[in-house]
Protein backbone atom coordinates (compact mmCIF):
# COMPACT_ATOMS: atom_id res chain seq x y z
CA UNK A 1 0.00 0.00 0.00
CA UNK A 2 1.60 3.32 -0.64
CA UNK A 3 1.76 6.03 1.73
CA UNK A 4 -0.16 9.38 1.98
CA UNK A 5 2.16 11.98 1.06
CA UNK A 6 1.80 15.84 1.90
CA UNK A 7 0.43 16.91 -0.78
CA UNK A 8 -2.04 13.99 -1.55
CA UNK A 9 -2.77 15.08 2.74
CA UNK A 10 -3.76 18.54 1.73
CA UNK A 11 -5.66 17.37 -1.61
CA UNK A 12 -7.72 14.89 1.33
CA UNK A 13 -8.23 18.15 3.60
CA UNK A 14 -9.38 20.16 1.20
CA UNK A 15 -12.56 18.18 1.11
CA UNK A 16 -12.73 19.06 4.88
CA UNK A 17 -12.89 22.49 3.89
CA UNK A 18 -15.85 21.96 1.95
CA UNK A 19 -18.42 20.37 3.75
CA UNK A 20 -17.00 22.28 6.99
CA UNK A 21 -18.09 25.87 5.38
CA UNK A 22 -21.44 24.21 4.35
CA UNK A 23 -21.62 23.07 8.22
CA UNK A 24 -20.60 26.73 9.08
CA UNK A 25 -23.06 28.18 7.36
CA UNK A 26 -25.65 25.76 8.76
CA UNK A 27 -24.75 25.70 12.55
CA UNK A 28 -23.47 29.43 12.67
CA UNK A 29 -26.44 31.07 10.70
CA UNK A 30 -29.62 28.96 10.53
CA UNK A 31 -30.78 30.20 13.86
CA UNK A 32 -29.40 34.02 12.91
CA UNK A 33 -31.69 33.86 10.30
CA UNK A 34 -34.91 32.35 11.30
CA UNK A 35 -34.85 33.27 14.70
CA UNK A 36 -33.39 37.11 14.42
CA UNK A 37 -32.90 39.53 16.99
CA UNK A 38 -34.37 43.08 17.11
CA UNK A 39 -31.06 44.31 15.40
CA UNK A 40 -31.67 42.13 12.48
CA UNK A 41 -34.94 42.97 12.18
CA UNK A 42 -34.39 46.66 12.01
CA UNK A 43 -31.88 46.12 9.25
CA UNK A 44 -34.58 44.58 7.23
CA UNK A 45 -34.43 40.74 7.63
CA UNK A 46 -37.95 39.27 7.17
CA UNK A 47 -39.52 36.60 9.93
CA UNK A 48 -40.00 33.63 7.80
CA UNK A 49 -41.59 31.27 10.20
CA UNK A 50 -43.29 31.66 13.67
CA UNK A 51 -41.71 32.68 16.60
CA UNK A 52 -42.00 31.95 20.02
CA UNK A 53 -42.49 28.71 22.37
CA UNK A 54 -44.70 26.98 19.88
CA UNK A 55 -43.61 23.56 19.63
CA UNK A 56 -45.48 21.37 22.69
CA UNK A 57 -45.47 24.78 24.62
CA UNK A 58 -41.63 24.99 25.11
CA UNK A 59 -39.53 25.19 22.17
CA UNK A 60 -39.18 27.62 19.48
CA UNK A 61 -39.92 26.02 15.64
CA UNK A 62 -36.59 26.64 14.50
CA UNK A 63 -35.88 25.01 17.52
CA UNK A 64 -37.78 21.86 17.31
CA UNK A 65 -36.37 21.46 13.14
CA UNK A 66 -32.80 21.82 13.78
CA UNK A 67 -33.27 19.60 17.24
CA UNK A 68 -35.08 16.89 15.10
CA UNK A 69 -32.47 17.33 12.34
CA UNK A 70 -29.80 16.48 14.14
CA UNK A 71 -31.57 13.56 15.12
CA UNK A 72 -32.77 12.28 12.15
CA UNK A 73 -28.40 12.78 11.21
CA UNK A 74 -27.52 10.72 14.08
CA UNK A 75 -29.82 8.36 13.31
CA UNK A 76 -28.78 7.97 9.34
CA UNK A 77 -24.93 7.63 10.80
CA UNK A 78 -24.82 3.82 11.27
CA UNK A 79 -26.70 3.09 8.47
CA UNK A 80 -24.11 4.87 6.39
CA UNK A 81 -21.38 4.33 8.25
CA UNK A 82 -22.83 0.23 7.31
CA UNK A 83 -23.19 0.74 3.59
CA UNK A 84 -19.65 1.88 3.85
CA UNK A 85 -18.51 -0.74 5.59
CA UNK A 86 -19.83 -3.39 3.75
CA UNK A 87 -19.51 -1.46 0.50
CA UNK A 88 -17.72 -3.71 -2.68
CA UNK A 89 -17.17 -0.96 -5.29
CA UNK A 90 -13.75 -1.11 -7.36
CA UNK A 91 -13.65 2.47 -6.52
CA UNK A 92 -13.41 1.76 -2.69
CA UNK A 93 -15.34 1.72 0.71
CA UNK A 94 -15.68 5.58 1.20
CA UNK A 95 -14.81 7.26 -2.28
CA UNK A 96 -18.25 6.52 -3.58
CA UNK A 97 -20.08 7.99 -1.14
CA UNK A 98 -18.53 11.28 -1.51
CA UNK A 99 -18.78 11.24 -4.67
CA UNK A 100 -22.32 11.23 -4.80
CA UNK A 101 -23.44 13.22 -1.46
CA UNK A 102 -21.59 16.72 -2.59
CA UNK A 103 -23.98 18.09 -4.87
CA UNK A 104 -27.62 16.97 -2.76
CA UNK A 105 -25.56 18.62 0.10
CA UNK A 106 -24.21 21.67 -1.42
CA UNK A 107 -27.81 22.50 -2.53
CA UNK A 108 -29.42 21.47 0.33
CA UNK A 109 -27.51 23.87 1.98
CA UNK A 110 -28.13 27.08 0.02
CA UNK A 111 -32.22 25.49 -0.05
CA UNK A 112 -32.84 25.84 3.61
CA UNK A 113 -32.26 29.60 3.12
CA UNK A 114 -34.81 29.89 -0.15
CA UNK A 115 -38.58 30.04 2.13
CA UNK A 116 -40.76 29.95 -0.88
CA UNK A 117 -43.28 32.41 1.33
CA UNK A 118 -41.96 36.07 1.43
CA UNK A 119 -43.65 36.34 4.93
CA UNK A 120 -44.40 34.39 8.10
CA UNK A 121 -45.46 31.23 7.45
CA UNK A 122 -46.00 27.56 8.08
CA UNK A 123 -45.27 26.79 4.74
CA UNK A 124 -41.90 28.33 5.34
CA UNK A 125 -41.42 26.29 8.77
CA UNK A 126 -42.60 22.66 6.35
CA UNK A 127 -39.76 23.55 3.85
CA UNK A 128 -37.61 24.75 6.11
CA UNK A 129 -37.78 20.96 7.84
CA UNK A 130 -37.56 18.95 4.29
CA UNK A 131 -34.88 20.88 3.46
CA UNK A 132 -32.76 20.36 6.45
CA UNK A 133 -33.77 16.57 6.42
CA UNK A 134 -32.08 16.73 3.16
CA UNK A 135 -28.65 18.61 4.11
CA UNK A 136 -28.70 16.00 7.47
CA UNK A 137 -28.81 13.14 5.46
CA UNK A 138 -26.22 14.45 2.49
CA UNK A 139 -23.73 15.54 5.26
CA UNK A 140 -23.82 12.40 6.69
CA UNK A 141 -23.12 10.44 3.17
CA UNK A 142 -20.36 12.25 2.76
CA UNK A 143 -18.54 12.72 6.33
CA UNK A 144 -19.05 9.70 7.48
CA UNK A 145 -17.34 7.68 5.02
CA UNK A 146 -14.51 10.44 4.51
CA UNK A 147 -13.76 10.37 8.15
CA UNK A 148 -13.76 6.36 8.22
CA UNK A 149 -11.03 7.26 5.63
CA UNK A 150 -8.57 8.92 8.40
CA UNK A 151 -7.57 5.45 10.49
CA UNK A 152 -7.09 4.09 6.76
CA UNK A 153 -5.32 6.00 5.72
CA UNK A 154 -3.13 7.00 8.47
CA UNK A 155 -0.83 3.91 8.30
CA UNK A 156 0.37 4.94 12.03
CA UNK A 157 -0.16 7.05 14.91
CA UNK A 158 2.05 9.75 13.62
CA UNK A 159 0.54 9.38 10.32
CA UNK A 160 -2.96 9.68 11.80
CA UNK A 161 -1.77 13.03 13.73
CA UNK A 162 -0.44 14.57 10.63
CA UNK A 163 -3.77 14.07 8.75
CA UNK A 164 -5.82 14.95 11.88
CA UNK A 165 -3.80 18.22 12.16
CA UNK A 166 -4.30 19.13 8.16
CA UNK A 167 -7.69 18.22 8.35
CA UNK A 168 -8.25 20.39 11.54
CA UNK A 169 -6.72 23.46 9.66
CA UNK A 170 -9.13 22.83 6.80
CA UNK A 171 -11.72 22.40 9.20
CA UNK A 172 -11.45 25.76 11.04
CA UNK A 173 -10.50 27.53 7.78
CA UNK A 174 -14.40 26.68 6.42
CA UNK A 175 -15.71 27.27 9.35
CA UNK A 176 -14.09 30.46 9.33
CA UNK A 177 -15.15 31.22 5.91
CA UNK A 178 -18.74 30.54 6.62
CA UNK A 179 -18.17 33.52 9.54
CA UNK A 180 -17.16 36.03 6.53
CA UNK A 181 -20.71 36.05 5.29
CA UNK A 182 -21.84 39.10 7.06
CA UNK A 183 -18.74 41.06 5.54
CA UNK A 184 -20.08 39.74 2.40
CA UNK A 185 -23.59 40.28 2.54
CA UNK A 186 -22.90 43.58 3.83
CA UNK A 187 -21.18 44.84 0.57
CA UNK A 188 -24.28 43.28 -1.31
CA UNK A 189 -26.87 45.11 0.55
CA UNK A 190 -26.89 48.22 -1.17
CA UNK A 191 -27.50 47.02 -4.58
CA UNK A 192 -29.50 44.27 -2.88
CA UNK A 193 -32.45 43.17 -0.08
CA UNK A 194 -31.13 42.08 3.11
CA UNK A 195 -32.56 38.88 2.32
CA UNK A 196 -31.34 38.29 -0.73
CA UNK A 197 -27.91 39.55 -0.19
CA UNK A 198 -27.78 36.51 2.39
CA UNK A 199 -28.84 33.93 -0.06
CA UNK A 200 -26.49 35.07 -2.66
CA UNK A 201 -23.77 34.83 -0.21
CA UNK A 202 -24.72 31.35 0.86
CA UNK A 203 -24.83 30.28 -3.01
CA UNK A 204 -21.60 31.27 -3.78
CA UNK A 205 -19.99 30.04 -0.76
CA UNK A 206 -21.50 26.64 -1.23
CA UNK A 207 -20.18 26.85 -4.91
CA UNK A 208 -16.98 26.85 -3.57
CA UNK A 209 -17.39 24.18 -1.41
CA UNK A 210 -18.84 21.58 -3.76
CA UNK A 211 -15.42 22.24 -5.68
CA UNK A 212 -13.48 21.35 -2.42
CA UNK A 213 -15.37 18.51 -1.60
CA UNK A 214 -14.84 17.12 -5.15
CA UNK A 215 -11.17 17.50 -5.20
CA UNK A 216 -10.52 14.20 -2.60
CA UNK A 217 -12.86 12.53 -5.04
CA UNK A 218 -11.02 13.15 -7.87
CA UNK A 219 -7.23 12.65 -6.48
CA UNK A 220 -7.07 10.17 -4.34
CA UNK A 221 -7.61 6.44 -5.68
CA UNK A 222 -8.45 4.92 -2.34
CA UNK A 223 -7.54 1.10 -2.88
CA UNK A 224 -4.03 2.36 -3.80
CA UNK A 225 -3.54 3.50 0.11
CA UNK A 226 -6.19 1.38 1.69
CA UNK A 227 -6.33 -2.59 1.99
CA UNK A 228 -9.12 -3.77 4.11
CA UNK A 229 -11.77 -6.29 3.73
CA UNK A 230 -15.33 -4.82 3.71
CA UNK A 231 -17.48 -6.10 6.67
CA UNK A 232 -20.30 -8.52 6.65
CA UNK A 233 -21.80 -6.91 9.77
CA UNK A 234 -25.41 -5.65 9.78
CA UNK A 235 -25.70 -1.79 10.81
CA UNK A 236 -27.34 -1.82 14.17
CA UNK A 237 -24.93 -5.20 15.34
CA UNK A 238 -21.80 -3.39 13.88
CA UNK A 239 -22.91 -0.46 16.22
CA UNK A 240 -24.03 -2.34 19.24
CA UNK A 241 -20.22 -3.96 19.14
CA UNK A 242 -18.48 -0.82 18.64
CA UNK A 243 -20.32 0.62 21.85
CA UNK A 244 -19.26 -2.47 23.39
CA UNK A 245 -15.43 -0.78 23.73
CA UNK A 246 -15.53 0.86 27.38
CA UNK A 247 -12.65 3.36 26.25
CA UNK A 248 -14.72 4.73 23.10
CA UNK A 249 -17.77 4.81 25.63
CA UNK A 250 -15.66 6.93 27.79
CA UNK A 251 -14.77 9.36 25.19
CA UNK A 252 -18.07 9.43 23.77
CA UNK A 253 -19.74 10.00 26.46
CA UNK A 254 -17.60 12.90 26.99
CA UNK A 255 -17.78 14.40 23.61
CA UNK A 256 -21.88 14.79 23.90
CA UNK A 257 -21.16 17.32 26.66
CA UNK A 258 -18.51 19.03 24.71
CA UNK A 259 -20.40 19.47 21.73
CA UNK A 260 -23.53 20.62 23.59
CA UNK A 261 -21.05 23.29 24.98
CA UNK A 262 -19.66 23.98 21.92
CA UNK A 263 -22.89 24.66 19.81
CA UNK A 264 -24.53 26.65 22.53
CA UNK A 265 -21.48 29.03 22.15
CA UNK A 266 -21.09 28.80 18.11
CA UNK A 267 -24.74 29.67 17.91
CA UNK A 268 -24.74 32.29 20.10
CA UNK A 269 -21.60 33.78 19.29
CA UNK A 270 -23.81 36.59 16.94
CA UNK A 271 -26.01 37.14 19.27
CA UNK A 272 -23.38 37.84 22.20
CA UNK A 273 -22.02 39.90 19.96
CA UNK A 274 -25.38 42.32 19.04
CA UNK A 275 -26.66 41.73 22.33
CA UNK A 276 -24.55 41.51 24.70
CA UNK A 277 -22.21 43.49 23.52
CA UNK A 278 -23.90 45.32 21.65
CA UNK A 279 -21.31 45.81 18.35
CA UNK A 280 -22.34 45.37 14.47
CA UNK A 281 -22.91 41.47 13.60
CA UNK A 282 -20.05 42.58 11.43
CA UNK A 283 -18.10 42.06 14.83
CA UNK A 284 -19.10 38.17 14.83
CA UNK A 285 -16.35 37.88 11.39
CA UNK A 286 -13.86 39.36 13.28
CA UNK A 287 -14.09 37.54 16.42
CA UNK A 288 -14.25 34.41 15.38
CA UNK A 289 -11.47 34.89 12.10
CA UNK A 290 -9.64 35.82 15.22
CA UNK A 291 -9.79 33.24 17.18
CA UNK A 292 -9.15 30.85 14.01
CA UNK A 293 -5.93 32.75 13.49
CA UNK A 294 -4.79 32.29 16.78
CA UNK A 295 -5.66 29.05 16.96
CA UNK A 296 -3.46 28.18 14.47
CA UNK A 297 -0.53 29.54 15.77
CA UNK A 298 -1.14 26.14 18.37
CA UNK A 299 -0.98 23.57 15.47
CA UNK A 300 2.85 22.70 15.12
CA UNK A 301 3.43 22.63 19.07
CA UNK A 302 0.25 20.55 19.75
CA UNK A 303 1.41 18.61 17.31
CA UNK A 304 5.08 18.51 18.76
CA UNK A 305 3.43 17.78 22.23
CA UNK A 306 1.19 15.51 21.64
CA UNK A 307 3.47 12.14 21.24
CA UNK A 308 4.87 13.67 24.92
CA UNK A 309 2.53 14.49 26.94
CA UNK A 310 -0.49 12.20 25.63
CA UNK A 311 -3.66 13.32 23.98
CA UNK A 312 -5.72 13.18 27.41
CA UNK A 313 -3.69 15.77 29.16
CA UNK A 314 -3.64 18.19 26.04
CA UNK A 315 -7.48 17.48 26.00
CA UNK A 316 -8.27 17.74 29.69
CA UNK A 317 -6.43 21.67 29.93
CA UNK A 318 -8.21 22.03 26.60
CA UNK A 319 -11.57 21.47 28.27
CA UNK A 320 -10.67 23.58 31.54
CA UNK A 321 -9.62 26.68 29.40
CA UNK A 322 -13.53 26.09 27.57
CA UNK A 323 -14.57 26.43 30.72
CA UNK A 324 -13.02 29.70 31.18
CA UNK A 325 -14.23 31.30 28.38
CA UNK A 326 -17.89 30.10 28.77
CA UNK A 327 -18.05 31.49 32.18
CA UNK A 328 -16.62 34.70 30.76
CA UNK A 329 -19.23 34.74 27.85
CA UNK A 330 -22.03 35.03 30.20
CA UNK A 331 -20.27 38.01 31.36
CA UNK A 332 -19.95 39.97 28.26
CA UNK A 333 -21.34 43.91 28.34
CA UNK A 334 -20.94 43.97 32.08
CA UNK A 335 -17.46 44.51 32.78
CA UNK A 336 -17.22 48.03 33.20
CA UNK A 337 -13.09 48.59 32.63
CA UNK A 338 -12.95 47.35 29.67
CA UNK A 339 -14.88 48.19 26.34
CA UNK A 340 -17.45 46.30 24.32
CA UNK A 341 -14.64 45.19 21.44
CA UNK A 342 -11.82 44.98 24.10
CA UNK A 343 -13.90 42.11 25.65
CA UNK A 344 -14.28 40.48 22.94
CA UNK A 345 -10.87 40.23 21.74
CA UNK A 346 -10.20 38.91 24.95
CA UNK A 347 -12.79 36.00 24.68
CA UNK A 348 -10.99 35.26 21.15
CA UNK A 349 -7.49 34.93 22.79
CA UNK A 350 -9.03 32.78 25.48
CA UNK A 351 -10.67 30.69 23.24
CA UNK A 352 -7.56 29.95 20.48
CA UNK A 353 -5.85 26.89 22.28
CA UNK A 354 -8.83 24.27 22.82
CA UNK A 355 -10.27 25.49 19.47
CA UNK A 356 -7.17 23.77 18.53
CA UNK A 357 -6.50 21.42 20.95
CA UNK A 358 -10.29 20.00 20.20
CA UNK A 359 -9.82 20.52 16.27
CA UNK A 360 -6.61 18.32 16.06
CA UNK A 361 -7.01 15.56 18.58
CA UNK A 362 -10.46 13.92 19.27
CA UNK A 363 -10.16 12.68 15.44
CA UNK A 364 -6.78 11.13 16.42
CA UNK A 365 -8.15 9.60 19.73
CA UNK A 366 -11.07 7.68 17.93
CA UNK A 367 -8.71 6.84 14.79
CA UNK A 368 -6.67 5.28 17.91
CA UNK A 369 -9.93 3.18 19.41
CA UNK A 370 -10.44 2.11 16.23
CA UNK A 371 -7.39 0.79 15.39
CA UNK A 372 -7.00 -0.84 18.72
CA UNK A 373 -10.36 -2.21 18.36
CA UNK A 374 -9.56 -3.86 14.92
CA UNK A 375 -6.17 -5.39 16.23
CA UNK A 376 -8.26 -6.98 19.03
CA UNK A 377 -11.64 -8.24 16.77
CA UNK A 378 -10.51 -8.63 13.31
CA UNK A 379 -13.36 -6.30 12.49
CA UNK A 380 -12.39 -3.27 10.36
CA UNK A 381 -15.47 -1.11 11.68
CA UNK A 382 -13.95 2.05 11.15
CA UNK A 383 -17.17 3.74 9.67
CA UNK A 384 -18.75 2.36 12.44
CA UNK A 385 -16.68 4.28 14.97
CA UNK A 386 -16.54 7.47 13.68
CA UNK A 387 -20.23 6.97 13.07
CA UNK A 388 -20.84 6.14 16.43
CA UNK A 389 -19.01 9.18 17.18
CA UNK A 390 -21.37 11.40 15.44
CA UNK A 391 -24.19 9.44 16.39
CA UNK A 392 -23.51 10.82 20.02
CA UNK A 393 -22.40 14.13 19.23
CA UNK A 394 -25.32 14.96 16.68
CA UNK A 395 -27.31 13.93 19.53
CA UNK A 396 -25.62 16.48 22.08
CA UNK A 397 -25.91 19.15 19.36
CA UNK A 398 -29.76 18.43 19.28
CA UNK A 399 -29.83 19.39 22.63
CA UNK A 400 -27.90 22.12 22.46
CA UNK A 401 -30.24 23.73 19.78
CA UNK A 402 -33.33 22.45 22.05
CA UNK A 403 -31.47 24.62 24.71
CA UNK A 404 -30.51 27.57 23.48
CA UNK A 405 -33.53 28.37 21.24
CA UNK A 406 -35.59 28.12 24.38
CA UNK A 407 -33.65 29.70 26.64
CA UNK A 408 -32.29 32.54 24.53
CA UNK A 409 -36.56 33.77 24.40
CA UNK A 410 -36.02 34.70 28.32
CA UNK A 411 -35.43 38.39 28.53
CA UNK A 412 -35.03 38.69 25.07
CA UNK A 413 -34.70 42.60 25.48
CA UNK A 414 -31.88 42.28 28.06
CA UNK A 415 -30.44 39.60 26.92
CA UNK A 416 -30.37 37.19 29.51
CA UNK A 417 -31.23 34.04 27.95
CA UNK A 418 -27.98 34.70 25.91
CA UNK A 419 -26.11 34.77 29.49
CA UNK A 420 -28.10 31.38 31.00
CA UNK A 421 -26.85 29.92 27.84
CA UNK A 422 -23.26 30.95 28.44
CA UNK A 423 -22.96 29.56 31.88
CA UNK A 424 -24.72 26.57 30.96
CA UNK A 425 -22.05 26.19 28.11
CA UNK A 426 -19.52 26.03 30.62
CA UNK A 427 -21.58 23.51 32.85
CA UNK A 428 -21.39 21.04 30.05
CA UNK A 429 -17.57 21.84 28.99
CA UNK A 430 -17.15 20.52 33.07
CA UNK A 431 -18.89 17.59 32.74
CA UNK A 432 -17.32 16.50 29.63
CA UNK A 433 -14.07 17.16 31.48
CA UNK A 434 -15.06 14.69 34.60
CA UNK A 435 -15.95 11.98 32.16
CA UNK A 436 -13.10 12.01 30.23
CA UNK A 437 -10.52 11.36 33.29
CA UNK A 438 -11.77 8.46 32.94
CA UNK A 439 -10.55 7.59 29.41
CA UNK A 440 -7.36 4.39 29.56
CA UNK A 441 -5.35 6.06 26.87
CA UNK A 442 -2.63 3.83 28.26
CA UNK A 443 -4.49 0.80 27.49
CA UNK A 444 -5.23 2.15 23.79
CA UNK A 445 -1.70 2.85 23.15
CA UNK A 446 -0.50 -0.51 24.76
CA UNK A 447 -2.56 -2.38 22.40
CA UNK A 448 -1.64 -1.11 19.43
CA UNK A 449 2.40 -1.07 20.12
CA UNK A 450 2.02 -4.98 21.17
CA UNK A 451 0.47 -5.38 17.63
CA UNK A 452 2.75 -3.24 15.92
CA UNK A 453 5.71 -5.04 17.36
Amino acid sequence: MKKLTTGKIWLFATGQFGWSLLSGIISNWLVYFYQPDEASITQGQTVFIPQGLVVLGIFTVIGGITAFGRIFDAVTDPLIASWSDRCTSRDGRRIPFMKFAALPLSLATVLVFWSPVSKTSFVNAAFLFVMVMVYYFSITAYCTPYNALIPELGHDQQERLNISTVISFTFIAGTAVAYLAPAIWGTLIPSLSRVTAIRVTFTVMAVLAFVCMEVPVLTIKEKEYVNTVPTSDGAFGSLAATFRNREFCKFVGSDIFYWIAITMFQTGLPFFTTSLLKLPESMTTIYFVGMTALSLIFYVPINKLTPKLGKKKLILVAFGIFCIAYLYTGCLGTISFLSPAVQGLLLTAVAALPMAIFGILPQAVVADIAQSDAMTTGNNREGMFYAARTFAFKMGQSVSMLIFTAVSTIGAATGVGYRIAAFGAAAFCFAGAAIFLFYNEKKINGIIEHHSN
